[in-house]
Order: structure tokens, then sequence, then C-alpha cells
């Protein structure tokens, strides 16, 4: 659990460059910043005006990434044990938010210039996805995917990273964790998908087939905007719907409510 809360430390740290500077605070470690910082000084790199000091700022940034990635088989062990669903969502979707906020701060400039988030909705995507380890696994696996795709680019193009192995090597590690999980839970979702879309549009059939009492079709921008309207509701409640049935009968979590455990620990007692 330690583990985790470094990740969690770690990875605000990282995102909170420039505010916390302007605020005169200053939680990057001088053992890595100052490898970089051409002129000694942790301020070096926000809103650089030379080419060399862009790239050590990149440098550095990697680096601590990097540095961050390598808890995450810990973090992964540690969920892997938790069995009681409200304690696994209460602990799993501030990792997922970190190694996704990771993924966002890597090799970006926009951590010297200003404070890097996550869009909203891909939050929301996250907390939605972030049911059993299953999902756990398949988001963690996403990103540490997409850091290793971006890393090679980066190397082909010419760009000579320092933690360029390093960075690999934790990366790698963690798809090599959640490559099982991962496939099951996108498997998974191709299916549930696919089968909301069909009922989804059936839905926006009916409703641009829909006729008023008197016999005369109603206006068509209004019904195109009910049919799309009806197919999106649909497309939420069904998918939800349907994804708690599937998880009764595939991809059994091993996560139990709370109330279960409370009733199981009182019938053993």
């Amino acid at each position: 659990s330690d583990q985790m809360g470094l990740f969690l430390q770690k990875t605000n740290i990282i995102r909170d460059y420039l505010e916390d500077y302007v605020d005169g605070r200053a939680f990057w470690p001088q053992s890595v910043w100052k490898k970089y910082s051409g002129s000694g000084d942790l301020g070096y790199f926000a809103n650089p005006t030379t080419e060399e000091a862009r790239t050590a700022g990149l440098n550095c940034l990697n680096e601590l990434v990097t540095d961050a990635l390598e808890l995450v088989p810990d973090c992964l062990s540690y969920l892997s044990k938790l069995r009681c669903a409200e304690v696994f969502r209460f602990c799993a979707i501030p990792q997922v938010m970190a190694i996704a906020t990771l993924d966002k701060c890597y090799h970006n400039e926009d951590v010297f210039t200003g404070v890097v988030k996550i869009r909203k909705g891909m939050s929301c995507q996250l907390i939605n996805d972030t049911t059993d380890i299953f999902g756990v696994h398949g988001i963690f696996n996403r990103f540490a995917s997409g850091i290793v795709r971006r890393a090679e680019k980066l190397q082909k193009k010419g760009y000579s990273d320092p933690s360029y192995e390093r960075t690999l090597k934790a990366c790698e590690t963690i798809i090599e964790l959640t490559e099982t999980e991962a496939k099951k839970a996108a498997s998974h979702a191709s299916f549930v998908n696919s089968t909301v879309i069909v009922a989804s549009c059936a839905a926006a059939a009916s409703c641009l087939a829909y006729k008023s009492p008197n016999g005369v079709s109603d206006n068509k921008a209004i019904t195109t905007t009910t049919a799309t309207m009806a197919s999106f509701g649909l497309l939420s409640f069904f998918k939800m719907g349907f994804m708690r049935y599937l998880g009764k009968r595939s991809l059994v979590s091993p996560l139990i409510p709370a109330a279960k455990l409370s009733n199981k620990k009182t019938k053993a007692v």
C-alpha cells in the first residue's frame, strides 16, 4: 500500500511542477533534476527559451515519469489481493487516474508552461471501467502501450532520451503483467459494444418511423433529434445493465460487496 501512495504522490509532483515552483515549493528530487539543469536551479525548465533547456526539461521529465512507472507492479499486486468491491474501487480509481496522468505528462512540454490534466470525459470513462481487476489491467495495459509507442516514435525520429531503455523496460513489465486480463476485458467490451450499437440503431429507427396520431409524420428535425436522444439514452442504460448481466456469466470478478462480506462474517461468528 505504501507503493500505491508513492505512485500517486510522484504523479502529482510531476504534474504540478510549474504551480509548485511559482508558489515557492520544490518537490522534484535534486538527485534527478540537477543532472539536467544548466543553471543549477529548478526553474531552468520553466518556460524554456532555448532548445538546450527544452530538451533538458523533457529528459528530466521522462526520467521522473519512468521512476513512477516502476512502482506499478507493486500497485497491481496490492489491488489483486483486495476482495471488497467498494474498497477495491476506492483504491483503484486514483491509480488509473495516475497512470493516465503519467501518459499525458510523458515528453509533454505543457508540464513546464501550465498544469497538465486529463479530460473530464476521460476521467468518467476510467471511473466506469474501474469495476474489477480486469478493467484496471486493461487501463494500465493501454496507457503503458501508449507510452511505449510514443518513446519508440521519438527514438525513430532521432530524439535521444537517456531514460529510453529504462522507460521501455518499465512499460513492458506493466504490459506483461496485465496482458492476459486486458485481452479478456477487451474481448468482453467488444461484444458488449457491438450488441449495444445494434440496439441503439433499432431505437433510432423506431423513432424515425414514428407518426403522429393523425397519420402525418412529425417534423423531420424534431424526429431526428428525438431518435438521437433515444438512441444515446438506450446506449447508456442498456450498456450498464448488459455489462452487469454479462459480468455474472463471464469474467467472474473475485470482488464481493461490503454488505455480503459483513453478512459472511456475522454468520461465521
